[in-house]
């Protein structure tokens, strides 16, 4: 019997943006996504790891925890929409976004390439004996889940990831199960 890699994407708390829907730029926690994290479980690892981005870090960090940086739990780059409003964006470029995973219309990364990045990441983390805990961004476990359902990109945005929610899979051989969900505060 092979060791099962037990995986617990956090997804970030509130901030700012989230809050007023806009497009996330590198901001940090605000008050109540620091509220959201006293009812989250990190559980017990043995790697702590985080997106780069302050909100992602700090998640982590309000549950006692260090995190390792890995670049690969970044966000989905949303380029020249950073900051931006849904009701800033052109309405033909965000259909065209939200309907075509492999459209950028920002110039940032399209779903297709995210989706990309993190199944790499989740092939590394499938070596990754014993328990692993990733601080990260509801774009990030979407792809995440996509990845380890083996589900078609078109099904990214049907997947709804809270602030402060944690999601489970294990690994075990040669494939992913996806073990539970649990929303945010």
């Amino acid at each position: 019997m092979s060791e099962v890699v037990r995986l617990t994407l956090v997804s970030h708390a509130m901030t700012d943006a989230m809050a007023a829907g806009r497009f996330p730029l590198d901001e940090e926690l605000n008050p109540l996504g620091r509220r959201q994290l006293a009812g989250v479980d990190g559980g017990a690892a043995d790697v702590v790891l985080s997106g780069p981005e302050l909100r992602a870090r700090q998640s982590a960090q309000a549950l006692g925890l260090t995190p390792a940086v890995d670049p690969r739990l970044a966000d989905l780059a949303c380029g020249s929409w950073g900051g931006l409003s849904l009701d800033q964006v052109q309405p033909g470029e965000l259909a065209q976004w939200l309907t075509d995973p492999e459209s950028r219309p920002h110039n940032g990364e399209s779903v297709v390439e995210l989706i990309a990045r993190v199944r790499g990441w989740l092939q590394d983390v499938a070596r990754t004996p014993g328990r692993v805990v990733a601080f990260t961004h509801p774009a990030v476990v979407r792809a995440t889940i996509l990845s380890a359902l083996d589900a078609p990109p078109k099904s990214f945005w049907r997947i709804d990831i809270g602030p402060a929610s944690s999601t489970t899979l294990h690994y075990r051989g040669s494939v992913w199960t996806l073990r539970s969900a649990v929303a945010g505060q």
